[in-house]
């Protein structure tokens, strides 16, 4: 498999939003991932593919009419509309010196293989090149897989927002990580070990967000 890492286009929408809709209750609406790829000064959205014909085909699987209604492949994978196959996305907004994760979700079915590490390491490098002092970001309180992940990262909790989702009112961890010496370097190895692991491009996190 080929990974690429990189800035999200509107080619991409429609699996993000598929994604979207099995992840988070409420979801984006498609008019809100194109604001912030066009439209939006602060938004550096992302995307991890898997290129085309770099892939093993998938088991073959009885495809449901639920699974077709929604846009969904044989191995329950968002299905190609142009781009490559998109496994996950995520979204960071650079506001003053804070750069904040907006979103970051995984393909059902595709997870439980490290590729929301892979987002979430490049949107920490994303935050280094924009000069971001802190990284912040929202995690539900039963999140302990995410928040053992951010932890890795030298993330912490700095307190607890009371009826943050509204789907269903769960309270949410406000935790952060300042961009200090000693988490830049804690930050390049396990960077370094991520790519000898994956082998993923990055197109994204040392890039300038493309324009128009």
């Amino acid at each position: 498999m080929s990974l690429t890492l990189r800035y999200m286009q509107h080619a991409d929408i429609r699996q993000v939003a598929t994604i979207d809709v099995m992840c988070f209750d409420p979801p984006w609406s498609y008019e809100s991932y194109a604001f912030e790829i066009k439209e939006s000064r602060v938004s550096h959205m992302v995307v991890l593919e898997e290129v085309i014909g770099a892939a093993q085909p998938a088991p073959v699987q009885r495809q449901s009419w639920f699974d077709r209604l929604r846009g969904r492949g044989r191995n329950g994978a968002a299905t190609l509309d142009g781009t490559g196959l998109i496994l996950g996305y995520g979204g960071l907004w650079k506001i003053e010196d804070e750069a904040h994760i907006s979103t970051i979700a995984i393909d059902p079915a595709w997870r439980g293989k490290g590729y929301g590490e892979i987002l979430l390491a490049g949107m920490f490098g994303k935050a280094l090149q924009l000069n971001a002092e802190f990284i912040v970001l929202e995690v539900r309180v039963s999140n302990a897989i995410a928040q053992s992940l951010y932890r890795k990262y030298g993330f912490s909790r700095v307190r607890r927002r009371k009826n943050y989702y509204r789907s269903d009112n769960e309270d949410a961890w406000d935790m952060r990580v300042s961009l200090d010496r000693d988490t830049r370097l804690r930050f390049e190895r396990l960077y370094q070990k991520l790519r000898l692991q994956h082998g993923f491009l990055d197109s994204y996190s040392r890039k300038s967000r493309p324009r128009g």
